[in-house]
């Protein structure tokens, strides 16, 4: 390596063990989704859990932003982390009983989390509040999971889902606002790369704690083929796509609409399609010879279908170019689907297991003349 690009990965900012700590929080908070998702399978249960799940992930988002644009080393900037750390700890101790009687707990922590982050734009009142979705969640979002904490039912459910979506259209509804945020790209796409790993983790606690006490062949062989899926999906994203995000990230002319639609909403689905997943796999690996119901086949196989298609949406993002092997694998996962509830659940792992092996595969054979990097030279000359 010459001394100039020794240089360059020198001067990178790289995550910090205070972040990486602050992650440990997500971990818990990831499996709390997980566990809520598997206690309800119908559309209402899973409206109900995508609701619940966005304000913890805006939390994270929020956290990762702020950590990127300042210096984590500084004493102070640290306990701010740490204090957001444990807002996210009770958002995980709320989260079985979000809907329940733990609602206003699950509301009030998030408040306090998007308060501890945007706490500087709140302590210039005086000069005028500057609008971003960190005083969004402050003045609007937070408040009315607060107010809907306090209503019961499907009337929680809705005003929730409001400020879901209010906090995710923010940084869309006040892009021009943001244009001029510069961002250490290669510090930002590993920090969701880990979540990323995160939610794949979750996956691989799925398929261990499915396995019964008197492990036999066959509970073996299912853990195999689940851990195949896993990792599969691990191969798709950091064997070929992550590099792409940093790169694309770095080089944007605006770096604003790569972190919002790639990173933002893109690892948005592609964590929650992940979760989806290993509940999935929890339900398939726990009997192999069972077949699995339409509601936990559209977990597993809808999971994987949207986690191979959200790449055609963050290719087309980055690069303008049609991810055309992903895309097909994932029309070949929803294929399959009608078929996997007349199967033993070991064949539908295995199959899934199979699709995505081949995709990796084909892409792997094929990466010189498809690969991003191959595609973006041609383009150039």
């Amino acid at each position: 390596m010459s001394e100039a690009g020794a240089s360059q990965v020198d001067d990178e900012k790289r995550v910090s063990w205070a972040e990486l700590f602050f992650d440990l929080v997500f971990v818990v908070a990831v499996t709390k989704v997980a566990a809520l998702v598997a206690s309800d399978h119908d559309w209402p249960g899973l409206l109900r859990a995508a609701v619940a799940f966005v304000p913890i992930y805006w939390t994270w988002v929020g956290a990762a932003i702020v950590t990127n644009l300042d210096d984590v080393s500084r004493p102070a900037m640290r306990l701010r982390v740490f204090g957001v750390a444990l807002a996210g700890i009770f958002m995980a101790l709320a989260l079985n009983s979000a809907y329940g009687d733990r609602g206003l707990l699950f509301a009030a922590a998030y408040w306090a989390g998007r308060i501890v982050l945007g706490w500087r734009g709140v302590s210039r009142l005086r000069d005028g509040v500057p609008l971003n979705p960190y005083t969004v969640s402050i003045l609007a979002t937070g408040p009315l999971l607060v107010l809907g904490a306090l209503l019961p039912g499907d009337w929680r459910t809705l005003v929730w889902a409001v400020a879901a979506l209010l906090d995710l259209a923010s940084p869309s509804l006040l892009r021009r606002r943001l244009l001029g945020l510069h961002l250490d790209a290669g510090h930002l796409a590993e920090r969701f790369g880990l979540f990323v790993l995160i939610a794949l983790g979750e996956s691989v606690v799925a398929i261990v704690a499915s396995v019964p006490d008197d492990v036999t062949v066959l509970d073996g062989v299912t853990v195999a083929l689940a851990f195949a899926v896993s990792a599969g999906l691990w191969w798709v994203y950091f064997h070929f796509a992550a590099d792409a995000v940093r790169h694309a990230l770095a080089t944007a002319a605006v770096q604003l609409d790569i972190a919002r639609i790639v990173l933002s909403y893109g690892h948005l689905l592609f964590i929650g399609a992940v979760i989806t997943v290993s509940v999935g796999l929890h339900e398939a690996v726990a009997d192999p010879r069972h077949h699995l119901s339409w509601p936990a086949t559209g977990l597993l196989y809808g999971g994987a279908a949207l986690y191979l298609a959200t790449f055609g949406l963050t290719r087309w993002a980055m690069f303008r170019l049609v991810s055309i092997t992903r895309l097909t694998a994932a029309a070949a996962v929803l294929a399959a689907l009608p078929l996997v509830p007349h199967l033993p659940s070991i064949a539908s792992v295995a199959l899934l297991a199979l699709i995505i092996a081949a995709l990796n595969a084909v892409e792997l054979s094929r990466n010189d003349r498809i690969g991003w990097r191959t595609l973006l030279a041609h383009r150039a000359l």
